[in-house]
């Protein structure tokens, strides 16, 4: 992979300044200060606040504690989202600190998976990485790894820790010289005003002619609306970790440097502002 270091490295340390308040129909034996939190967009709600848990759980009456979950304005927060895309796609418009409903009372099974360990966040993160190496390398990348690359993986993002993460994470962004890119680009898009969980299939991030395939030619091809409105006037944006690619960005330099942890491109088409 071409070595862009401060690219990664940028997408790693992103933060969101974030307010956590308890619902307000919670029964506490006292009242609930907010708790501020600085979330790596990189990792997962589930995965970074057991502090905000506990914060709660001191002012609750313990048979009033099952499963925490995030609300942010009446919508569930999906955990095995990465925490920079629930960001992008629910609040990215929105004044600083993000501001987070947490509960502790009837569980959205509808709407979100249930996290009773971190057992199964790994489960979920091991699965999307295998999944992209399957799109990337036919998954021999992932497959002539030893169990233990796949834990340093796991453990790289648990604790935050960049180098030990892209230790074994490089190997998974390389590709044969003679094949100028990976086989296909695990990517999927998400549209904020639809009920669709995303859009994802086969794209090649090189063209039959040999020349680079650009984030606009997989919007094109994929979500054509996102990019060639109707009546001229663009009312969308596309962003990928809080900013706006250029549409001319090689689709094989963003899956390099602006994957998620997961190995996919995770791509949020938003209403842009009116004002």
């Amino acid at each position: 992979m071409t070595d862009d270091k401060d690219v990664l490295r940028d997408v790693w340390f992103g933060r969101i300044p974030t307010c956590f308040t308890l619902y307000q129909d919670e029964i506490t034996e006292r009242e609930a200060e907010p708790y501020y939190l600085l979330l790596p967009r990189i990792s997962y709600l589930t995965l970074v606040t057991d502090k905000v848990k506990k914060h709660f759980q001191k002012v609750m009456r313990q048979e009033e504690v099952t499963e925490i979950w995030f609300e942010y304005e009446g919508t569930p927060l999906k955990w095995h989202y990465p925490i920079g895309l629930l960001f992008d796609l629910h609040a990215s418009n929105t004044a600083l600190p993000w501001s987070i409903t947490v509960h502790f009372k009837n569980f959205p099974e509808k709407d979100i998976l249930h996290c009773h360990s971190k057992d199964v966040i790994e489960a979920h993160f091991m699965a999307c990485i295998k999944e992209a190496d399957a799109l990337k390398h036919k998954s021999q990348v992932i497959n002539e790894m030893q169990k233990k690359d796949h834990k340093q993986l796991w453990m790289g993002l648990q604790n935050d820790k960049f180098e030990q993460f892209w230790a074994i994470n490089r190997k998974l962004m390389e590709y044969p010289p003679e094949d100028s890119g990976f086989r296909y680009i695990p990517f999927r898009i998400y549209q904020a005003t639809t009920e669709r969980p995303f859009i994802q299939k086969l794209f090649r991030p090189i063209a039959s002619g040999g020349q680079l395939h650009t984030l606009g030619d997989l919007l094109k091809d994929v979500c054509p609306s996102a990019i060639t409105p109707e009546d001229g006037e663009q009312k969308t944006q596309v962003m990928i970790h809080g900013i706006e690619p250029m549409l001319e960005t090689p689709i094989q330099w963003l899956s390099e440097h602006m994957s998620y942890p997961d190995n996919f491109l995770h791509i949020s088409i938003i209403p842009r502002p009116t004002d």
